[in-house]
């Protein structure tokens, strides 16, 4: 059986110069080695090496990628792309809980009409020995291209999934179209961020409440199938499928959402990673 993990690349792969040099620039040893940084070394045996098989990564834009000699040009690719875009790695979050974990960053990069920070979450599962089966990642086209690419479910709905305290009375809230409720999840000073880039965010209960209230405003709540979940007690992360938008009948489009909790157990942060064309 495999779970949820820590993303995603296994250090022990990568020769020792590359290791220490990343070491060295994020002034922390790994446990594993982040994305990004990963794909940036260049290194790519380390990484197709780090699959428990045949590498499997879900991309928003790229769809499936399987098999080695298409994963290996997605990384040359990506590689270059990182590259050209003078793009800059700003951790945001990451949580292990046994073999259990994901990665958000924002990637900041130049775009066709000046900077863009994309928000990027990655998930994944791996064996027991830590390689990993596959990968998952979460973001929104539009920053990229000017449009959203609605995206194929990549996990079932699992009826076992259950979310607790603050989150699940977020989802409730959520699923009703409750305003009051929704903003009483959160902190004073908490904030819920969009997918659509790194400025979109809404922070305190009157701009959470003008931001909610937009989301509500096609006749009801957000409706997900829950498809996994990974919760340390501070930050949880849930894969889902958004299903319904408030009147609107959707196919299930696949997303993921992150949330923190405050000192006082209410949320300090929501932060969504999906490419659904809201209809409101």
């Amino acid at each position: 059986m495999w779970d949820a993990c820590h993303v995603p690349w296994m250090p022990e792969l990568f020769t020792v110069p590359a290791l220490q040099k990343l070491e060295e620039k994020r002034h922390r040893q790994f446990e594993t080695v982040p994305y990004f940084d990963g794909v940036v070394t260049g290194q790519f045996d380390a990484l197709v090496e780090s699959f428990a098989g045949e590498p499997e990564l879900y991309h928003p834009i790229r769809g499936r990628i399987r098999g080695e000699r298409a994963f290996r040009q997605y990384l040359a690719d990506t590689n270059a792309w990182l590259s050209e875009r003078n793009i800059s790695i700003e951790d945001v979050e990451h949580i292990t809980r046994g073999r259990g974990g994901f990665e958000e960053v924002v990637l900041h990069l130049d775009g066709g009409n000046g900077p863009i920070g994309l928000p990027v979450a990655i998930t994944g599962n791996r064996l027991p020995d830590g390689r990993i089966v596959e990968l998952r990642i979460y973001y929104s086209s539009r920053p990229l291209v000017g449009t959203h690419l609605n995206r194929a479910p990549l996990l079932q709905p699992d009826p076992d999934v259950r979310t607790s305290d603050v989150i699940a009375d977020y989802q409730r809230a959520l699923a009703a179209g409750d305003v009051d409720a929704i903003v009483a999840a959160f902190e004073p000073d908490g904030y819920a961020r969009e997918p659509g880039g790194a400025e979109r965010v809404h922070t305190g209960p009157d701009a959470l409440r003008a931001f909610y209230e937009r989301r509500f405003s096609n006749g009801g709540g957000i409706q997900l199938e829950h498809c996994a979940v990974v919760d340390d007690g501070r930050a949880c992360v849930l894969e889902y499928n958004l299903v319904r938008w408030g009147k609107t009948e959707l196919p299930p489009e696949a997303g993921m959402a992150v949330y923190i909790r405050g000192e006082s157990g209410k949320l300090a942060a929501a932060r969504t990673y999906d490419d659904v064309n809201p209809p409101i």
